[in-house]
């Protein structure tokens, strides 16, 4: 599964507001990948990485999982090709949302 090309439909792109808190605002794009459902029914959840601006879709390769402990579905992280992430690099730019979940990066 790592390593596999993703495409990333960006429903909440950088810059935009949770829909739910909004205290929370996207600092990276996020979406879901089509097709593939995770625990909570809904199609697989993932953070783009490596992009500095808001997107509507974006393919790249799935470089991490954050696997929660306290919920039903894990995160994917997907980054352009030939670029990585350390899971510490992974957790600061995803912290406006995983702080509230006790997780671990699997790469």
């Amino acid at each position: 599964m790592i390593g596999d090309i993703i495409t990333v439909k960006v429903d909440r792109p950088m810059g935009s507001v949770h829909p739910k808190h909004n205290d929370i605002v996207y600092s990276v794009n996020y979406g879901y990948v089509e097709g593939i459902f995770a625990l909570d029914g809904e199609e697989q959840d993932a953070y783009v990485l490596g992009i500095d601006q808001p997107v509507d879709e974006f393919t790249g390769h799935l470089i991490a999982v954050i696997h929660r402990f306290d919920d039903v579905e894990d995160k994917w992280v997907v980054a352009p090709a030939g670029m990585n992430f350390t899971a510490e690099e992974i957790i600061a730019q995803t912290a406006f949302q995983e702080r509230f979940f006790y997780s671990e990066i699997i790469l």
